[in-house]
């Protein structure tokens, strides 16, 4: 019988555990077994399954191997212990004893029962006791709990899976889920037993505040460092909850657990507050004075809305609207709507209407940012005056695009902004420039529309009843007037404008380096570092790439946000679309090039808000992606599963970079206000290093768009060249834009730039 069973261990092993293990390692496995059932020797269990560690380390094994294939080998394992079960067990030596006959006897079993002595008599035990001892209560005695148990062994090979971790030190320690929860979960806590073995088991991982704790608890225990087991979490990346701050919204709070320690709610009360503050005032709204001077304007919403009541939709980029008209509450009225299509179709259209001059035509871009500003006018003329934002308090009915034909309008609307404000800035400028393109002679729309002095009606301290007599009866003297007004206006602002918005105090860090581009790149360093096991959070995995792949592409290509969000991606097996369809399209593409042997990223020249500029000179941009870093890798694994997870069943828009569609999204292609949150979202949560979580890359940086990339381009080349015409090349720009935008950073590594050819003389001799 003995043999048969050691024959199957013998087959078994060769089938069934041959499939997943060397043939030493099957060799030492089939001995063990072979050897335990021989000597009636269980094989070492945990709870109800197998101790795969000690086994493993019987057998000279990895116990990571035996647990990936403890579901097809486990059986073994139970057939051993069921024979061993059977085996006839061996009477001991001790008991035996013989009559003068030589045939057994009964032993004898002395009770060791003390007699009980009570006050009134003495009572002696039943004299049966002296042949059958007292019945024990079945089962093991629990251990008594140890605050710090040694270890079962001194060194161990470090598992990389928090699972793995948890099961080999306790092992190590000796502990079962119930001793671990005697020993450091308290009578008075909520905590099931059952946690501990789907975490081992993986089907869980901790994720709450007070999971974390019992794993501070659990280091502790085992002298292990702290943050041993947050380190080797599947999701390293992912905030914990259960923190409750008082007075602050749940949607807040969600916003707020990315960036809040884990210790949060233990520690003081000024020290939360503190760490709040914080989190407020230079994560979620950057700490500057711009940032806070738009914190509290959006929460005045003032601007008239154009879009159509009917379906919603903006009249031309209803998608790419500022946040604030997005969010306006006044509508356009009727009248005021179809005034502005009128503006629109002069500004937009391929031919200008019969009887029309035009000069210069709106992109898409350009025409959504104009509706943006005149929104803005005419809602701070409709604004209430008693209100916050104290408007002039006019009527929706006499809002007219006629009243911008009026100097009195404009000066207005500059001192209500620089009250607002506090001081002048290039944005008056620019309004004004749109007022003086707009009554130009023989090309301004306004100046061509006579008509608009019909729909003029009198505003006390504004327009009177006779500036709209002189109207009607010459419209081009009113617009001359208009014109010369706004030219002189602009040249008197441009003397006093101050810069409110300084586009480069968000990633000053990173400009002041010595390498800005090193310096940018640890966020993608970062993101790695924390990234999720794609097999347990395929979706998280897959943000996590996406987001590697803005930052890498925004810091190889330099491109602008338009040109990056709107890059089309063509797959290895497809045809790449003729550059006469990505002009009619005025979008770029992403492709696999044969003849270079990698992927290439063209674009049109017509796609390009400079595209008039010297760089392009009518031909497209052209560049292959280097193969650093390990970029092609992650690039084909984001085409190839990634981008499939984040589209769902949603459908493909054909750009590269596409939104996490949720129950609550249709669209997966990005638009202008959507890419620039996610942008700034990746730098919110690791491009920010955070002294609390100690999470994040780079100290002192702000939230930022894509837009900061090509700065962070542009100063590393000139900091490392002194060449503007090169910093030009990194950002497809001319010399002098790039001269006028980043000289600030070369002067003081001019002489360093200098010093470093002269010293090499010094350094030869």
């Amino acid at each position: 019988m003995r043999r048969i069973i050691v024959r199957k261990i013998s087959d078994f092993c060769k089938i069934r555990v041959s499939a997943y293990f060397p043939p030493n390692d099957v060799q030492s496995l089939q001995q063990f077994l072979s050897e335990s059932y021989l000597e009636a020797r269980y094989p070492p269990r945990l709870g109800h399954g197998f101790n795969w560690y000690l086994i493993g380390k019987a057998c000279d094994i990895d116990p990571e191997g035996l647990i990936q294939a403890s579901k097809d080998i486990s059986a073994i394992f139970e057939l051993v212990v069921r024979e061993i079960k059977k085996l006839p067990t061996k009477p001991t030596t001790s008991n035996k004893r013989q009559t003068l006959d030589g045939s057994a006897a009964v032993p004898i079993v002395v009770s060791t029962k003390r007699i009980r002595i009570k006050p009134q008599h003495i009572v002696q035990e039943d004299p049966l006791d002296q042949l059958f001892p007292a019945r024990i209560k079945p089962g093991t005695k629990p251990k008594s709990v140890v605050e710090f148990p040694e270890a079962l062994w001194a060194t161990w090979e470090d598992p990389e899976t928090f699972h793995g971790a948890l099961r080999l030190h306790m092992d190590r320690h000796g502990d079962t889920t119930w001793s671990l929860t005697r020993a450091i979960i308290k009578p008075s806590e909520k905590f099931d037993r059952k946690t501990f073995w789907s975490w081992m088991a993986a089907t869980r991982a901790p994720r709450n505040i007070e999971s974390f704790e019992v794993l501070e608890r659990i280091e502790r225990r085992y002298q292990l460092p702290a943050g041993y087991f947050k380190a080797k979490l599947p999701h390293k990346s992912r905030a914990a909850y259960g923190f409750k701050p008082v007075e602050i919204a749940d949607s807040e709070r969600r916003r707020l657990a990315w960036h809040l320690p884990d210790d949060f709610e233990s520690r003081p009360i000024n020290e939360q507050e503190k760490i709040l503050a914080w989190v407020r005032g230079v994560i979620v709204s950057g700490a500057t004075d711009y940032r806070r001077f738009q914190a509290i304007a959006m929460k005045q919403r003032y601007a008239i809305s154009f879009r159509n009541p009917i379906d919603r939709e903006r009249l031309i980029l209803g998608k790419d609207a500022d946040p604030e008209l997005d969010r306006a509450s006044v509508e356009a009225p009727i009248h005021l709507r179809n005034q502005m299509n009128d503006l629109l179709r002069f500004k937009t259209a391929t031919l200008v209407a019969y009887g029309y001059q035009r000069n210069g035509i709106w992109g898409e871009e350009t025409a959504s940012q104009k509706v943006e500003h005149l929104g803005l006018l005419f809602g701070a003329l409709v604004a209430s005056e008693s209100g916050p934002v104290r408007g002039l308090g006019v009527a929706h009915a006499k809002l007219t695009f006629g009243l911008l034909a009026f100097p009195s309008v404009w000066d207005w609307y500059l001192r209500w902004r620089e009250q607002r404000r506090g001081f002048y800035t290039s944005w008056e400028i620019d309004m004004l420039r749109l007022a003086i393109a707009l009554t130009r002679p023989e090309t301004g729309w306004l100046r061509q529309t006579p008509s608009l002095a019909k729909t003029l009606s009198a505003i006390d301290g504004l327009i009177s009843a006779t500036d709209i007599e002189s109207a009607s009866s010459n419209w081009h003297s009113v617009c001359d007037a208009c014109h010369k007004h706004c030219l002189t206006r602009a040249k008197e602002i441009q003397k006093v404008a101050r810069v409110h918005r300084d586009a480069f105090e968000p990633i000053l860090p990173i400009l002041e380096s010595d390498s800005p581009v090193a310096e940018y790149r640890k966020i993608t360093d970062e993101i790695v570092r924390l990234m999720p096991d794609e097999k347990r959070y395929p979706k998280s995995a897959a943000e996590s790439v996406r987001s590697i792949l803005m930052l890498r592409l925004g810091l190889h290509l330099g491109l602008r946000q338009k040109n990056l969000r709107q890059l089309l991606l063509c797959r290895r097996h497809e045809l790449p679309r003729s550059e006469r369809q990505l002009v009619e399209l005025k979008r770029g593409e992403l492709r696999w090039n044969n003849k270079e042997m990698g992927w290439e990223v063209f674009i049109p020249a017509i796609a390009f808000k400079n595209a008039d500029s010297s760089y392009f000179a009518n031909k497209p941009f052209r560049l292959i992606l280097p193969n650093l870093a390990g970029l092609y890798e992650c690039l084909e694994q984001y085409i190839e599963r990634h981008r499939a997870c984040l589209l769902s069943e949603a459908a493909d828009p054909g750009t590269l970079f596409i939104k996490t569609v949720k129950s609550s999204s249709e669209d997966a292609s990005y638009d202008r206000t959507t890419f620039y949150e996610a942008w700034r979202l990746i730098i919110q949560r690791y491009g920010i290093y955070n002294p609390f979580t100690k999470r994040g890359a780079i100290k002192g940086l702000l939230p930022h768009g894509p837009h900061n990339v090509r700065d962070v381009l542009a100063t590393h080349i000139l900091k490392k060249t002194g060449s503007y015409e090169q910093a030009s090349y990194a950002i497809q720009d001319t010399p002098d834009t790039v001269a006028k935008h980043y000289g600030r950073f070369l002067p003081f590594d001019k002489a360093a730039l200098a010093a470093k050819v002269l010293n090499e003389v010094w350094e030869a001799g």
